[in-house]
């Protein structure tokens, strides 16, 4: 008698395997690693490597002495936490936080759902919500690009453009007035500004979102879907009132939009398994991140909107069922 073995997500075939997909996104990530090395030195190459050794250590001994499997670590899926959570804080952040955050992440958001395949939430985003909620003043310490990044000083910090952007609107200014005010167009899409490691160069995330769908490690649906529901309602907004609402290309390449969408949104175990189910995630993304840009506390609102997407993939994912092998239809 065979026995079927079933496991969790992610399912793979053809040429594909887990360490490959994994090993893949980490190459994906590189060109926003160059470049937040570059403009932020030091630091943020220490944020990284402290996140990723973290991760690397907290996935060992967690699942060697709490699910008792093997402590491989081969897969490249804690490297992918660390440098995600690296991404999603300021290179400011005190070391001790950043491995508290790592730590937090690999336990609670993976190893306490049993492992890889069958946690709900990205970890890196749960890591970076709960810094985020423990340590504010240090997660919203925004340091800018310098001449001294390359050397060991107290770097000069700054609001993020979303952030200068909420702030102004706040005291009642005007969109014209506050316009001139934030970063151009150029430097946010090159990354010159200030901000997150991962959100500094939209240039640097879409060349490695390319990688990703070159590869095909991951589809178009919800990046797509996810960045013209983002780029469709702001630019509704903007029509309807310009004075107090900005231009939707300003919502494109600020925040970690870019990074949500092609490296987050798009995780393979905490998404929808259908094409139908991820143009749903991906609308459902699109529409949390711009109501909590446009009304909610946070300037920011990517990291809690796919979260909270991610509670819903086991409802989408019985709303889009795939067709079965060998189902026959009536009529």
């Amino acid at each position: 008698m065979n026995l079927i073995t079933v496991s969790g997500s992610p399912h793979l075939h053809g040429d594909q395997s887990v360490k490959k997909i994994m090993w893949g996104v980490v190459i994906a990530m590189l060109p926003a690693f160059f470049v937040s090395v570059w403009y932020f030195g030091i630091p943020a190459l220490l944020t990284i490597l402290v996140a990723i050794v973290t991760c690397l250590v907290a996935e060992y001994l967690m699942k060697r002495y709490i699910l008792h499997e093997d402590a491989s670590l081969s897969d490249g899926s804690a490297v992918i936490t660390g440098m995600l959570l690296a991404f999603n804080v300021p290179s400011s952040l005190p070391w001790w936080q950043t491995m508290l955050g790592a730590i937090f992440a690999i336990g609670v958001a993976k190893i306490a759902f049993g492992g890889l395949g069958k946690n709900l939430f990205n970890p890196a985003l749960v890591g970076r919500v709960f810094l985020l909620v423990s340590f504010p003043v240090n997660m919203t310490n925004w340091p800018v690009p310098t001449p001294n990044h390359w050397v060991l000083v107290d770097a000069v910090s700054g609001p993020t453009a979303l952030g200068s952007l909420k702030e102004s609107l706040a005291k009642g200014e005007m969109i014209d007035k506050i316009s001139a005010t934030l970063p151009s167009y150029q430097n946010m899409f090159m990354g010159q500004i200030g901000g997150s490691l991962g959100e500094v160069s939209a240039i640097a995330i879409l060349l490695g979102g390319i990688y990703l769908l070159y590869r095909r490690i991951i589809t178009w649906h919800i990046p797509v879907s996810y960045l013209l529901t983002v780029f469709a309602f702001t630019g509704i907004m903007y029509l309807v009132d310009p004075t107090h609402y900005i231009d939707p290309v300003f919502h494109i390449l600020a925040g970690g939009l870019m990074l949500g969408a092609f490296f987050m949104a798009t995780d393979m175990v905490t998404s929808p398994m259908t094409y139908k189910g991820m143009l749903v995630f991906g609308f459902g993304c699109g529409v949390l991140t711009v109501l909590i840009r446009l009304w909610g506390v946070y300037p920011e609102g990517v990291s809690f909107a796919i979260l909270i997407m991610n509670a819903t993939v086991p409802l989408i994912n019985k709303g889009f069922k795939p067709k079965k092998f060998g189902e026959v239809r009536n009529g």
